[in-house]
């Protein structure tokens, strides 16, 4: 990968067992690790992912689609399962699935954070996917995510709904239509339009050309900004050297540096200057 791109991420980690590698030895205990490592790999080739980064105890991929993502987690957690115990006790996975912002170099970004954060916080032989990777399945996969969001203090602090994989198999379901998930935010940027929305619930902006939004501006980052589509509202995170300035209709303008902000428009974005420097290659937002 070559440039910033959004990316369906995997993230799979095997709990660590003091007292199985006791029982085993280092060396058995390392093979075992090894061979479950094998099967996770295997199912994530065979659904068309490429592995990022690879571990002796965990393994971060990428997909196109997100309906791939869901069916590699689906097949690892059947492939984990099957393995034979050993000294009467089984190897777990705990796997995390997001959609979401890769960076050049691909373990770093939004997307394998919050996969690597999900995988942490699910349970042995659990799969946790976010919202965002959730809404861009088709019907034919959503069968696979539970419907119902899990809710703790942990998972609400994410800012993005959670929901479990895989255990309500064969079941076809989707998620509960709201007022929020129905809107879109509608962005202008010289002759282009573009919407954050269901099928696209990250948008890129900066002066690099990988961008969504390709700002040509000196003041503007290459990697300046991104606006994520989350269960309440519109949010900007802001990456940039000298910050993200937004205009609201009505309100006070607003300078957010490495941080984050929450946009309802109708307004305008400037990246590195005001958003009142009209003549400037400025965003126009509105919510639709």
């Amino acid at each position: 990968m070559s440039e910033r791109k959004n990316l369906c991420v995997l993230a799979a980690t095997l709990p660590s067992d003091a007292r199985l590698a006791a029982r085993l030895g280092a060396d058995e205990a390392a093979h075992a690790l090894d061979r479950c490592m094998r099967r996770i790999e295997r199912s994530i080739d065979s659904h068309g992912g490429t592995v990022i980064d690879s571990r002796a105890d965990s393994v971060l991929a990428g997909f196109e689609r997100c309906d791939s993502g869901i069916l590699a987690a689906c097949e690892i957690l059947d492939r984990v399962r099957s393995l034979p115990p050993l000294s009467g006790t089984r190897q777990t996975v705990c796997i995390g699935l997001h959609y979401g912002m890769v960076e050049s170099d691909p373990t770093q970004g939004h997307g394998p954070a919050l996969a690597q954060r999900l995988a942490k916080l699910a349970r042995h032989e659990q799969a946790l996917v976010s919202g965002p990777a959730v809404l861009l399945l088709t019907p034919a996969a959503r069968h696979a995510a539970n419907p119902q969001e899990i809710r703790s203090a942990e998972i609400d602090a994410l800012g993005v709904p959670v929901h479990a994989v895989g255990q309500r198999a064969g079941m076809v379901t989707s998620l509960p239509p709201t007022v929020r998930l129905s809107q879109r935010l509608r962005l202008r940027h010289q002759q282009d339009v573009l919407f954050v929305e269901e099928q696209r619930p990250v948008l890129l902006i900066g002066r690099e050309l990988g961008n969504d939004v390709v700002i040509m501006d000196p003041r503007a980052s290459r990697q300046h900004a991104r606006i994520e589509r989350r269960r309440d509202g519109f949010i900007l995170v802001d990456d940039s050297s000298n910050g993200t300035y937004v205009s609201v209709d009505g309100a006070r303008e607003t300078c957010v540096k490495h941080g984050e902000i929450p946009l309802r428009g109708p307004g305008r974005i400037g990246c590195g200057f005001s958003a009142g420097e009209i003549e400037r290659d400025l965003v126009f937002f509105d919510i639709v």
